[in-house]
């Protein structure tokens, strides 16, 4: 059996078919990343998570203190109120992969406020795609979900 992280993978039980794509695939991903911490890994999953990409969103709009951003997440989420461990974590993470800063000022008590960085603009400006792409097909997929719940009922 092939060695883990190698471009070869094991393709026993699969489609002889589906092999030439699969090691294209395997291939691409020990290039760019197959590790749960390479960056195409982390960043797909914290657009994935429940509040990423709504932080994103909002620091879009401008620059906000730590309370303002929770109390917007707050109002503009589905989910409630997030916590300010959650917050403090989703900005940790994101100001590590370089998409958010962080800017305290001297004053007493200091105030936290952040902003997204351009790298971090032109990822919700490529998220705003995805986004719109999910509009267009939303029908669709609204369709399909009905369909798939309705099979699954009969099932």
């Amino acid at each position: 059996m092939p060695v883990r992280g190698s471009h070869l993978i094991d393709l026993s039980g699969i489609d002889a078919d589906l092999h030439e794509g699969l090691r294209a695939l395997a291939g691409d991903m020990r290039v760019h990343g197959y590790q749960r911490d390479d960056p195409v890994r982390e960043i797909f999953g914290l657009l994935g998570d429940r509040w990423t990409t709504l932080i994103l969103l909002v620091l879009r709009i401008g620059t906000f203190r730590h309370a303002e951003l929770r109390r917007a997440l707050g109002r503009l989420g589905a989910e409630g109120k997030i916590s300010q461990r959650v917050l403090t974590l989703k900005l940790r993470t994101l100001e590590r992969n370089g998409l958010v800063t962080r800017h305290i000022t001297a004053d007493v008590p200091p105030r936290v406020s952040y902003a997204l960085t351009d790298m971090g603009l032109n990822l919700v400006s490529e998220t705003r795609h995805l986004i719109a792409w999910v509009h267009k097909h939303q029908t669709r997929i609204s369709e399909t979900r009905m369909q798939f719940d309705h099979q699954e009922g009969d099932a």
